[in-house]
């Protein structure tokens, strides 16, 4: 699958970043000569983040190159991204050339967060090919996307574009129908108008209306939104109750939704001299590396209680898990490689090294890796049975710092019906040295009786497949072994 990427800034490199990293071969057109300096750096950040949100293997990146022409970029493509600057005449210029050297059922998505697609598809020769596909920054990790196809759109062209961006882990919002700005600016414009009032009338500084933010309703709507959010201040009496209460406050003077300040260069510079205060001391790149990280730490805490956007990701990894050629790969002779990640900055210890019972959860995630891709996870759980832990061994070989890649192999050393012995290793991406282990006795229990009892046949089936394709693999030499047992070899030496 090809896509290309038509205008490769801080939004067209995230789109570019997103299908590279789901296996994608990407082509850009931007007639900027840094950029490929620039998605490339914006490539090495997403590198790092977008796969410590799954929890199965990432596909094989794909190729990324950078055509000398736009007809080059989008020869032979199945998705066209165009996210040129927001000016509607040169968004038509382009569309039209795209239309002109891109194949005709390529899906022409376009990143405009205000224009409307009935505005884009203006002299097209295909209105039908073109719909918005508008997403957040960074796109490599956000995963929403408003699609909006407008009066003049294919049904069947924005349905195949919604299944595409579920592929790349991506949650279409379908957008009834067309409208300036879609959904999600519309919120964002109103923020930013009164936001921009209080600074003009010297209530509150940048810094302090971002506290209010991200100390107070920020948190909320990250993971339950606005109507959720507010459901719960209705009470035992629900959301009507809420309603009742508050809404007479909408009629109050409190806001200037519609009422914009002057941008002259007296509040401009206010603003901008605020926001220097406030983040100067921070690089680009650093700021959005703080972002990425915190972005990760958020949803995969959603992620471990399968809430809000942690329900899709974890969604998204069953799809990637369905995805991989299981059989292809458990045929090699070599352990099963599982996750593939990095060490999160609250994983370091007061020796800023990865701090010793994060080595157990990633032994534990990888557990859970290996039963999602036999298909003993999720429903199989929800049925009522399970593996549990019964014995564990593990050892630590190397230190690992903040950033650091890794990935998780398994040997299955032993499995039947009711017994599965493993041995889980964790190496460091760049250089593939060995970080710890772990050895794992599990039993298959009924959950409700809390007996031991014999695995689904089919489910075991796949098990077993990959205990075979394991049966040559040497036994690992600390397979066995217990705490201050000594060196076998060395005992054996000075014995002799």
């Amino acid at each position: 699958m090809k896509a290309a990427i038509v205008g490769g800034g801080v939004i067209g490199g995230g789109w570019a970043a997103r299908f590279l990293l789901h296996g994608w071969d990407v082509a850009v057109s931007d007639p900027n000569p840094h950029i490929a300096r620039q998605v490339n750096a914006i490539l090495a950040i997403a590198e790092k983040y977008l796969p410590a949100l799954a929890d199965v293997p990432m596909p094989p990146r794909g190729r990324l190159t950078f055509a000398s022409s736009l007809r080059d970029a989008v020869e032979g493509a199945d998705w066209v991204q165009e996210s040129v600057p927001e000016q509607l005449a040169l968004k038509h210029k382009v569309i039209a050339e795209i239309q002109a050297h891109a194949p005709a059922d390529a899906i022409l998505g376009s990143s405009t967060s205000g224009f409307k697609p009935s505005e884009l598809q203006e002299g097209a020769a295909r209105p039908g090919q073109i719909l918005v596909a508008h997403p957040f920054n960074p796109v490599y990790l956000l995963p929403l996307a408003e699609v909006v196809s407008g009066p003049g759109g294919s049904e069947q062209v924005r349905e195949r574009a919604c299944e595409i961006l579920r592929s790349i882990g991506m949650e279409p919002l379908v957008v009834r129908h067309e409208i300036d700005a879609h959904i999600a600016d519309r919120f964002l414009e109103a923020v930013w108008r009164e936001a921009l009032w209080l600074i003009k009338d010297d209530i509150a500084t940048t810094e302090e209306i971002d506290n209010s933010i991200r100390y107070g309703f920020g948190l909320r709507w990250g993971q339950m939104g606005l109507f959720e959010t507010y459901r719960l201040g209705g009470g035992e009496e629900g959301m009507a109750h809420f309603i009742r209460q508050f809404g007479p406050c909408l009629t109050w003077p409190w806001t200037k939704l519609m009422d914009v300040p002057e941008l002259d260069e007296a509040l401009v510079n206010k603003i901008a001299s605020q926001s220097d205060a406030q983040s100067g001391k921070y690089g680009i790149r650093e700021l959005e590396a703080i972002r990425d990280r915190n972005l990760v730490g958020f949803l995969r805490s959603l992620k471990e209680r399968d809430w809000g956007a942690g329900q899709l990701l974890n969604q998204h990894d069953r799809r990637l898990a369905k995805m991989a050629s299981v059989a292809a790969q458990d045929s090699v002779a070599a352990p099963t490689r599982l996750l593939e990640s990095t060490v999160l900055p609250g994983w370091i210890d007061y020796n800023g090294h990865m701090t010793e019972y994060r080595y157990v959860q990633v032994f534990s995630d990888s557990c859970e890796a290996l039963l999602r891709r036999v298909g003993m996870h999720d429903e199989y759980v929800a049925a009522g049975h399970s593996w549990y832990t019964a014995e564990t061994h593990n050892q630590y070989f190397d230190e690992v710092g903040v950033n650091e890649a890794y990935y998780t192999t398994v040997q299955i050393l032993m499995c039947d019906a009711k017994r599965l012995h493993v041995f889980y290793r964790m190496h460091a991406a760049d250089d593939d040295r060995l970080l710890a282990s772990l050895e794992a006795m599990y039993l298959h229990v009924h959950m409700q009786s809390g007996k031991v009892v014999a695995a689904d046949s089919k489910a075991t089936k796949k098990l077993l497949a990959m205990a075979a394709a394991h049966a040559g693999l040497p036994k690992p030499e600390s397979a066995g072994r217990f705490v201050g047992q000594r060196n076998l070899s060395t005992t054996m030496g000075q014995n002799s």
